[in-house]
C-alpha cells in the first residue's frame, strides 16, 4: 500500500517562501504521477501541480504559475514543491496525491500540510 507523507508546511510572511515535500513508502514510486492539491477554509479542494512518472512533464495552476515549482527526485521517492512569492490566498491545507497520470484518477492521498501566509 502506497502510503504519502507531507513536510515542510508552516507560517510564513507574504513575499516568504516554502518547500514542501511528499515522501512516498513504495518501491514503485517512479510508477506515478504526483499532484499537489490544496484546500482553503469553506473552498473546495483544487489543483495546484502535477508532475508525471518521469519528472519530464509538469502543469501548474494558473494562479500558481511562475511563482510555484514541482520536482520529483525517484531515487529518494520525494516530491518536492517550491513556492516562492506566496500570498494570502495560498493559505491552504496542502495534499500530495498519487495518480496513474496528471490526468488520471487519484488512488491515494496524503495527510496534508498546513501553509499559512501571513503577517
Amino acid at each position: 500500500q502506497l502510503q504519502l507523507v507531507e513536510s515542510g508546511g508552516g507560517l510564513v510572511q507574504p513575499g516568504g517562501s516554502l518547500r514542501l515535500s511528499c515522501a512516498a513508502s513504495k518501491f514503485t514510486f517512479d510508477y506515478y504521477a504526483i499532484g499537489w492539491f490544496r484546500q482553503a477554509p469553506g473552498k473546495e479542494r483544487e489543483g495546484v501541480s502535477c508532475i508525471g512518472r518521469s519528472g519530464s512533464s509538469t502543469n501548474y495552476a494558473d494562479s500558481v504559475k511562475g511563482r510555484f515549482t514541482i520536482s520529483r527526485d525517484n531515487a529518494k521517492n520525494t516530491v518536492y514543491l517550491q513556492m516562492n512569492s506566496l500570498k494570502a490566498e495560498d493559505t491552504a491545507v496542502y495534499y500530495c496525491a498519487a495518480r496513474d497520470s496528471c490526468s488520471g484518477y487519484v488512488s491515494h492521498w496524503g495527510q496534508g500540510t498546513q501553509v499559512t501566509v501571513s503577517s
